[in-house]
């Protein structure tokens, strides 16, 4: 069912993927998108979650519902990560099923793949090697929610599919100064250096490393054409056991390009410097988007553009984040 009247669960609406749903949903014309808050409804509660599907009668859900956080929270709470992320997934997953619900999208993330996976990650690399240490356990959850859509789908004939995007950033990103990742705190440094008057901003590591970024927007659409692609579509590009879909933009950057993007998207005249004393980390990660190019879906909004939309929401929101 693809209808614009369809009842669709959108889990995880005030997040940065989440809004960005809701907000394309409503652009092409859907009428009827359901949310909750997390005080309304907590979806590590089995039952909560049986109970709030068996009321709705949804037609669709989105499962953009998630923990996450940053090296530093995934390594003091692993714990947290891997059961919260599993909790969530299996009580959705398994609550649309009892309910008859057909169409489901999860949204995982590019760290299921090895960290030492051939660039760049296809589908296929999927379970061929070890993990980055630092966010195991969320990527084991990411895995497992894959799973859980391709075992509903082999065993009751449901169509549970699953997208992986690569390094997201845009409107409702977290621009905390010490948990946020590298676009939004890049964000936060050079505005507040620029207001500052700094002279000179210093960047950590050599610039050299090279990452794929990709526009919230651009994903929200991307998971949408996923959902309402036909089946057979679906079917002859992918299998019933590597099923999920990469999302990205196919092009990467250095992070010393991204670096000096940001500073003339933000207005900065000052010198930039690079500690190269500090750790660069995987020297490359860029998503293979063949499979979601075949099925008819690219990219549009490029690296600079996206940036100016999320400084400029930066910008209106600033006051608001500062007293967070």
């Amino acid at each position: 069912m693809t209808g614009l009247n369809n009842k669709i669960y959108v889990a995880g609406h005030r997040g940065m993927v989440g809004s960005a749903l809701v907000r394309q949903l409503k652009a092409n014309g859907y009428t009827h998108i359901v949310t909750r808050t997390r005080s309304e409804l907590d979806l590590t509660n089995q039952q909560a979650v049986a109970d709030f599907f068996k009321s709705e009668k949804i037609d669709q859900v989105y499962l953009a519902a998630a923990k996450v956080g940053g090296i530093v929270a995934n390594n003091i709470y692993p714990a947290d990560f891997i059961y919260e992320n599993l909790m969530i997934q299996s009580n959705i997953i398994h609550s649309a099923h009892a309910n008859d619900i057909q169409k489901l999208l999860f949204l995982g993330s590019s760290c299921i793949y090895p960290k030492l996976a051939p660039q760049p990650m296809k589908e296929s690399a999927l379970l061929t090697g070890y993990l980055e240490e630092t966010n195991e356990p969320y990527a084991i959850a990411k895995i497992a929610g894959i799973k859980l859509c391709e075992s509903y789908n082999r065993q009751y004939g449901r169509d549970y599919r699953s997208v992986m995007p690569t390094n997201l950033y845009g409107p409702n990103d977290n621009f905390h100064p010490e948990n946020s990742h590298v676009i939004p705190a890049l964000i936060r440094r050079f505005h507040e250096a620029k207001i500052n008057g700094d002279k000179e901003v210093i960047a950590w590591g050599s610039g050299k490393p090279m990452r794929e970024f990709l526009y919230v927007d651009d994903m929200a659409a991307a998971s949408i054409h996923v959902m309402n692609l036909d089946s057979t579509i679906y079917a002859e590009n992918t299998k019933p056991m590597l099923s999920h879909i990469n999302v990205g933009t196919g092009v990467d950057c250095t992070i010393r390009e991204l670096v000096q993007t940001v500073a003339r998207v933000v207005g900065y005249k000052g010198t930039i410097g690079f500690d190269a004393s500090k750790p660069d980390g995987t020297p490359r990660k860029l998503m293979n988007v063949d499979r979601l190019n075949s099925m008819g879906w690219c990219s549009s909004i490029h690296l600079e553009a996206g940036l100016n939309m999320t400084y400029q929401w930066f910008i209106n929101n600033e006051l608001e984040m500062r007293s967070a």
